[in-house]
């Protein structure tokens, strides 16, 4: 049993435990602490010191919480972000929801340089959770998560659900299965976009006179050397090597998590209909929830751009219906 869930099953019996120095206290109810729980606490007694010891010292970086729309009595919304860490792919979605909804993002820690970035999803979540938990003692929460952060909010519901915290429900914007991180799923979908890109130049030249062709081909090399120019910044920028690093981190923490059971409500938001078949898996989160719904974009609409204008409020009034599911 991982320490967050000993510790959540002990909250639960009003159990309540604390590092003090190198020595771990307890205070129980009579009859609470049970033989086997003693045990536990004797076998993981330096576990729980090394967690509570390293919870303390997250509480003591940056807050995690970003308010993007801070008004409203609704259900507030936590939401993780993408892979860089950035919240702010949430402010237009925010604004569209309107200003009777509270929403709030979270942010990682190593985004400011102060600390280093978490390399597993449970405690990437475990960090969010205290945080959450600390700024709204009592639920509910709505929980939700752009494409990486697809997965941190899974398991952050997990363990608020662990908590006996309640969430309305958890909603996932674009949110790959984990599985899509690892090495042969990342190659077999460059190699898919690769041959993709390659189907539709060909047909574009098959189409065009030979001279035509060569202007054709002029042009995308010219283009393509403009973006690289472009992501190329002239002088290492602090702010983009920081990115970069919580990108890594988070990926590579993506892809060595296994999800566990959600005994909750998962509402997946998806940016099309044909994003279905783009490699991602999103359907695969059904086999590991409780309960879930989908709710799907315009054609043409991607990842990338879901969360954007012009989409932003279709994804705001799909958000709307699912909000209203849960009022039922």
């Amino acid at each position: 049993m991982r320490v967050p869930v000993l510790l959540a099953e002990l909250r639960g019996r009003d159990i309540q435990v604390w590092a003090d120095g190198d020595r771990l206290r307890c205070n129980a109810p009579a009859d609470a602490l049970t033989p086997e729980l003693r045990v536990q606490l004797q076998q993981r007694k330096y576990d729980i010191l090394e967690f509570l010891h390293s919870a303390g010292a997250l509480a003591q970086q940056q807050r995690a919480i970003v308010p993007l729309q801070p008004r409203g009595k609704r259900t507030p919304i936590f939401a993780v972000a993408g892979h860089n860490g950035d919240v702010f792919c949430y402010r237009a979605l925010a604004r569209h929801l309107g200003d009777d909804q509270p929403f709030y993002g979270l942010e990682p820690p190593g985004r400011d340089g102060q600390g280093e970035p978490l390399t597993r999803i449970e405690d990437l979540a475990a960090y969010f959770a205290a945080q959450i938990r600390a700024f709204r003692p009592d639920g509910p929460y709505a929980i939700a998560g752009f494409c990486t952060g697809g997965t941190i909010a899974f398991e952050l519901g997990r363990q608020l659900l662990q908590e006996r915290a309640a969430i309305s429900f958890l909603a996932l914007f674009g949110a790959p299965y984990p599985t899509w991180y690892r090495l042969l799923p990342q190659l077999r979908w460059r190699l898919m976009d690769h041959v993709g890109r390659m189907v539709k130049h060909a047909r574009a030249l098959a189409s065009l006179s030979p001279g035509k062709r060569r202007l054709y081909i002029a042009e995308k090399v010219r283009n393509r050397k403009a973006q690289r120019a472009a992501e190329r910044p002239a002088e290492p920028d602090s702010v983009v090597a920081l990115r970069a690093k919580v990108e890594r981190a988070t990926v590579a923490a993506a892809r060595r998590y296994t999800p566990g059971h959600f005994a909750g409500r998962v509402s997946l938001f998806l940016p099309s209909r044909e994003w279905l078949r783009s490699g991602f898996e999103p359907l695969r989160w059904r086999s590991v929830a409780q309960d879930t719904e989908e709710y799907f974009g315009p054609d043409g609409c991607n990842s990338d751009v879901m969360l954007r204008e012009p989409h932003a409020p279709v994804f705001a009034e799909l958000f709307r219906r699912c909000r209203a599911l849960s009022a039922k």
